[in-house]
């Protein structure tokens, strides 16, 4: 008997040990993640001319569509809740009108840059879970593009809450397993890309896979789930399961959420109902990129 207790004893110790060092590393964990996201950066102001023809308003409508700042955002682009779990936190996208709760009047092209090419706001303060690290290489003409489509948005009056970080994404983020310092993620020496292929085939595919490679990888050979809970990513490539179906099945699967074999993509794992805005231009652009990766 006396020995049982010396042994639940010890059991009990070495719990109570590993629960003091998880601790720990808890809160320098979080300590490191609330340091990086109040760090101030200050870049170069970079601004660009805006032209206000409607032909740029349309393709920064579709921009606004297939690079996810309407599925962010929100259709308004007046900012909503993503996300509310008591483990990952509260996700919020920003008000992005001049309306109650939105960006300042005086918010400009200069500032519109500073977010999408360096993921700060204003201020220097970090923007979370900004994709700049993917607007940062968009094209000079592209940028111009969001940017005026961005500005005629009508103001609306959302006043939207802070976004507030749960356990699971500060451990995931200091872990470099959640994307959410872009600004750590960029090479802020870049210049703005000049111009980018819009004829279809494989050159455009590339800088169309610039925004699957958050998700998918750099390499778009995919891995482990974007977070808990979530599925596998897929491999894209030619040697993956997605680059043994023709064209064809994946523009269809793109467009629909439903794979060749009749699965239907929940679109929260893959955003299916974004994709399914591309053109068929670019969804057969990206396809053809795609095939020249192994």
């Amino acid at each position: 008997m006396k020995a049982l207790v010396k042994i639940g004893k010890w059991i009990g110790g070495i719990v109570l040990s590993l629960a003091v060092i998880l601790l720990i590393a808890y809160f320098f964990i979080t300590n490191n993640i609330n340091q990086r996201t109040a760090t101030k950066h200050s870049f170069a102001t970079e601004t660009i001319d805006i032209p206000r023809d409607s032909s740029i308003v349309k393709r920064g409508e579709h921009l606004a569509v297939i690079k996810g700042c309407i599925e962010c955002h929100g259709e308004k682009l007046d900012g909503k809740i993503m996300m509310d779990d008591p483990a990952l936190g509260r996700l919020v996208a920003a008000n992005l009108t001049k309306g109650k709760g939105g960006l300042p009047a005086d918010y400009s092209t200069a500032d519109w840059l500073t977010a999408l090419r360096h993921g700060v706001d204003r201020n220097g303060r970090p923007l979370l879970f900004m994709p700049s690290h993917e607007t940062t290489l968009l094209s000079k003409q592209d940028l111009q593009a969001i940017i005026v489509y961005c500005q005629q948005v009508p103001a609306a009056d959302h006043v939207v809450p802070a976004s507030k970080l749960g356990p699971v994404v500060n451990v995931m983020a200091y872990l470099d397993k959640m994307p959410l310092l872009s600004v750590e993620k960029i090479d802020h020496k870049l210049p703005i890309v000049a111009s980018a292929d819009t004829t279809e085939g494989i050159a455009q595919g590339k800088y169309l896979s610039i925004s699957c490679s958050g998700c998918h990888k750099p390499t778009l050979k995919g891995g482990e789930p974007v977070a808990p809970g979530m599925p596998p990513v897929p491999d894209l490539t030619r040697t993956g399961h997605v680059g043994k179906w023709t064209q064809a099945q994946f523009i269809h699967t793109l467009r629909t959420g439903k794979t060749p074999s009749g699965h239907q993509i929940n679109n929260d794992n893959m955003p299916w109902k974004m994709t399914a805005q591309y053109s068929e231009k670019e969804l057969a652009s990206l396809y053809q990129y795609f095939q020249t990766i192994q």
